[in-house]
């Protein structure tokens, strides 16, 4: 999950096989989202939405093209998703990573904070 600016807020680690809409609901739960929060057509679920609208905020997660009700989302905020995709680009710099070097999940994941807070970092540098 990043915030508006592409920054990462959290992470979960998931196995390959395994669909991320099965951890979804654990990723936003204990955020306390407010404010609109824009998913993937993949994330489209009742227990996604759900679980966004717990939370106080509205989920802006289009309908797949399979299903009977068809929900539909504000284009211009629908492409801010992009930013998640800029994230895993960003990710993906980082040779360990996009390589998958490291082989057991704990240190897997354990070089992604690492990555997320030179992210971070590199957000928050001077430029002077």
């Amino acid at each position: 999950m990043v915030d508006g600016r592409g920054l990462p807020v959290r992470l979960i680690l998931t196995p390959g096989q395994a669909s991320d809409k099965t951890t979804a609901p654990e990723l936003v739960a204990p955020l306390g989202l407010t404010g609109d929060v824009v998913g993937d057509r993949g994330y489209f679920g009742q227990a996604v939405i759900a679980a966004i609208e717990a939370t106080g905020a509205r989920a802006h997660i289009p309908s797949q093209s399979n299903v009977r009700v068809v929900r539909s989302v504000d284009r211009d905020l629908y492409r801010e998703r992009n930013r998640i995709e800029r994230f895993f680009n960003r990710l993906k710099h980082f040779r360990g990573i996009a390589t998958r070097y490291f082989k057991t999940a704990t240190n897997f994941l354990a070089a992604l904070h690492l990555a997320s807070s030179r992210i971070w970092i590199k957000a928050y540098e001077s430029t002077t």
